[in-house]
């Protein structure tokens, strides 16, 4: 595993932003893992982030896009924090756009924020995490009605891994098989559970899961767990 999703890991931990216990999905999953992303508040926090996130789809879909799109609401702040991280760190300008949830009728107005799009331009979508893929059933129409544009991926934070609503697959299978482009995670469960779940990748003091934790967690995905592609 590469150290920074190690790192990146860590710092989900350590912002508070991925919680071990017992939690009630939406689904009415009960869960023994929970992912807030709304937790990334502050800017050193967010910086981190974004960093995290440019070096994921840097090492996924490359530089060679021309516009990071970010849906309403998560999605925006994640998509600032990421173009600016892909000009520190690679010296790429990359333009963010993202959607309003209501149309603007004065000033700059139009149902998106930031860069505008247009015929030709290769879009990689940035959110926090999916679970059902239901975001893509607005976020795809609205970026194909602004011109021939490209989509080349989907990144989020964490792939829960997962069944989606096919009960099958994970949710970002799905969406590779619905949509047509490929979805990807700066780290997987799997990841998170092999490195929390091992005292020696672990600096002294750091948490590990308990043993309650890990048969929890296998338990969960022996129910839940999506199948490999």
């Amino acid at each position: 595993m590469e150290q920074y999703k190690k790192q990146f890991i860590d710092f989900m931990m350590e912002s508070k932003v991925l919680k071990f216990g017992e939690f009630t999905l939406k689904s009415g999953r009960k869960s023994p893992f929970f992912m807030n992303a709304g937790l990334y508040q502050t800017g050193s926090e967010l910086t981190k982030l974004g960093e995290y996130y440019a070096r994921a789809i840097h090492d996924t879909y490359g530089l060679d896009f021309d516009v990071l799109f970010g849906p309403a609401y998560k999605g925006i702040p994640l998509s600032v924090a990421t173009v600016m991280a892909i000009s520190k760190l690679y010296g790429k300008d990359v333009r963010y756009c993202a959607n309003r949830k209501e149309a603007k009728d004065h000033g700059e107005t139009g149902s998106l924020l930031g860069a505008s799009l247009k015929d030709g331009d290769r879009v990689v979508i940035i959110e926090d995490v999916t679970t059902s893929g239901a975001s893509m059933e607005e976020t795809v129409p609205i970026l194909r009605a602004q011109g021939d544009v490209k989509i080349l991926g989907l990144m989020v934070s964490l792939n829960r891994e997962e069944v989606g609503l096919g009960g099958k697959v994970s949710a970002l299978q799905e969406i590779e098989a619905k949509w047509g482009f490929p979805a990807h995670a700066i780290v997987t469960m799997s990841e998170v559970i092999e490195y929390l779940g091992n005292p020696a990748e672990r600096e002294e003091g750091a948490p590990v899961l308990t043993d309650d934790l890990k048969k929890a967690l296998a338990d969960y995905y022996a129910a839940y767990g999506a199948k490999k592609a």
